[in-house]
C-alpha cells in the first residue's frame, strides 16, 4: 500500500507531510527514555526485517497480492509505538529513495497511514486486547495478530481519504474497494505476525514486553533477514498489491504511470540492469544493510542523555 507519485494531490501531500514530520519530531523526543546503545541492534535489527518482509508479496483472492506492513510487529518487539514509527518511518524513506517502491511526493502520506496509524492502532489493540484475554505472553500473538490485521484495513481507508480529498477518485467507489481489499490482506498480516511473535515467545521471549533484556544472540534473526531478502524475495508474487489493484480496477493506475520520478533512484524496481533476480537479491540485501545501519543510528543518536 505504497502510494507512487501522482494519487494524491499536493494539499494532501502537503498536510500528510506536516503531519508525519511532527509525529516523527515526537517519537524522536519520547524515544528518548527506552533508547540506548544497547538496544541499537534491536531496532536495526526490527527495521531490518520489516524491510526485508514488504519485499515478499503473498497471493490473495482475485489476483491481488499483499505483503507484511509490520506496524505492529515493529511496535511490540520494540515495546513501544515511538520507536514503532521511526522503525516504519526508516524502511518507508530507504524504500522510496532507493528503490523507487512508493513516491517521493507520497511519502509524507505513506508514513501518516503506515508508520503513525498503522502503528498506533496496532498498538492500542494489542495493549487492549492482550488484557481482555489475560495479559499473559502467550496471548501475545493472537492479540497481536489481531491487532495487526486490523490496522491494515484502517490504514487504507486512510489511504482511501486521502485518494477521495485528491479527486482521484469517487469516495463511494475507492474506498469499499480498498476496504474489501485489504481485508484479505489483513487476513495475511495477522498470520504473519501472530507467527513470528509466537516464535519470539518460545526462542527469544527476551525481545518480548515485560520479559528481562538480554539482548544477545543475533545469529538467527540475522539470518532469517539475510534468507528473506535475499532468496525468498525472489519467490514475491507477482500480482499487484492492494492499491495497484484498486487503481487498475477504477482507472487511475495511469495517473503513476504519467509521473516522472521526481528523484532518480539507483535500484527501482529492486533491480539492476543486466542482472535478473540476482539483482533482486543484491538490492535486497543492500536495502535491509541501510535499513539496519540507518536505524541503528538512531537508536545511539536517541539515547537518553545520562547513558
Amino acid at each position: 500500500m505504497h502510494i507512487p507519485d501522482g494519487f494524491i494531490s499536493v494539499p494532501v501531500a502537503t498536510t500528510t507531510s506536516l503531519a508525519s514530520v511532527a509525529a516523527l519530531f515526537i517519537s524522536f523526543r519520547r524515544s528518548q527514555t527506552a533508547f540506548g546503545v544497547r538496544r541499537a541492534p534491536l531496532l536495526g535489527l526490527t527495521t531490518a526485517f520489516i524491510f526485508a518482509a514488504q519485499m515478499v508479496n503473498f497471493p490473495v483472492a482475485g489476483g491481488t497480492s499483499g505483503h507484511l506492513s509490520g506496524a505492529a510487529l515493529g511496535a511490540i518487539i520494540l515495546g513501544s509505538p515511538w520507536a514503532g514509527i521511526l522503525c516504519l518511518a526508516t524502511v518507508l524513506i530507504i524504500q522510496a529513495v532507493l528503490f523507487a517502491d512508493g513516491g517521493i511526493t507520497a511519502l509524507g502520506a505513506n508514513i501518516l497511514n503506515l508508520g503513525v496509524i498503522g502503528v498506533w492502532v496496532s498498538w492500542i489493540l494489542t495493549q487492549t486486547l492482550q488484557r481482555l484475554l489475560g495479559g499473559s505472553v502467550q496471548r501475545l500473538p493472537l492479540a497481536a495478530g489481531i491487532a495487526a490485521g486490523i490496522s491494515v484495513v484502517v490504514s487504507a481507508i486512510a489511504c482511501a481519504i486521502e485518494l477521495a480529498i485528491s479527486g482521484t477518485a469517487p469516495v463511494n467507489l475507492v474506498l469499499p474497494t480498498m476496504t474489501g481489499i485489504h481485508i484479505l490482506i489483513g487476513i495475511g498480516e495477522g498470520l504473519i505476525t501472530g507467527g513470528v511473535l509466537a516464535y519470539l515467545a518460545r526462542s527469544r521471549p527476551d525481545l518480548l514486553p515485560g520479559e528481562e533484556e538480554k539482548f544477545g544472540g543475533w545469529l538467527v534473526p540475522v539470518v532469517s533477514i539475510l534468507l528473506i531478502a535475499g532468496v525468498i524475495s525472489l519467490f514475491a508474487s507477482a500480482w499487484p498489491d492492494g492499491l495497484e489493484k484498486a487503481a487498475e480496477n477504477l482507472g487511475f493506475i495511469n495517473l503513476a504511470q504519467e509521473v516522472r520520478i521526481v528523484v532518480p533512484t539507483p535500484f527501482a524496481d529492486y533491480e539492476i540492469d543486466g542482472l535478473g533476480q540476482i539483482g533482486t537479491s543484491i538490492t535486497g540485501l543492500l536495502g535491509a544493510t541501510a535499513c539496519f545501519a540507518v536505524a541503528f543510528g538512531i537508536a545511539k543518536v536517541i539515547r537518553p542523555k545520562n547513558a
